[in-house]
């Protein structure tokens, strides 16, 4: 069985480029375009969610704040994948619970290893 992955990006095309490659490496994607999308559509077996750090209504940082508030999904492994580069930024989002952090743009490679990394 597929593992289901959350991304979540207010950037059409970047939902769509990391869908591609996902759904390319036999992963199951599910969209939300921003971290208010993803808090509505977090159900079922989903192992991992990858968000931006800016978006409108409801940022990364807080998106992973809601997330590791739902007993179901506490553990899930969450990457924040943003232009954010600064340490103070990264710390906030680990502080949050943030798993990893891929800086854009990405290679789909980066992307794919970082999973797998992760997912096992």
């Amino acid at each position: 069985m597929s593992k289901l992955i959350m991304t979540v990006d207010d950037s059409a095309s970047i939902r769509q480029m990391v869908g591609f490659t996902l759904r390319n490496a036999g992963y199951e994607v599910i969209e939300a375009k921003d971290g208010k999308d993803a808090v509505s559509k977090l159900s079922g077996p989903i192992k991992m969610v990858i968000t931006d750090l800016n978006m409108p209504n409801m940022d990364g940082i807080e998106l992973i704040r809601q997330i590791r508030a739902n007993p179901a999904y506490k553990f899930i492994p969450v990457i924040m994948l943003t232009t954010e580069s600064q340490a103070t930024r990264k710390q906030e989002g680990k502080a949050a619970g943030a798993t990893g952090w891929i800086v854009k743009p990405f290679q789909p490679e980066q992307l794919l290893a970082v999973v797998k990394k992760v997912l096992g």
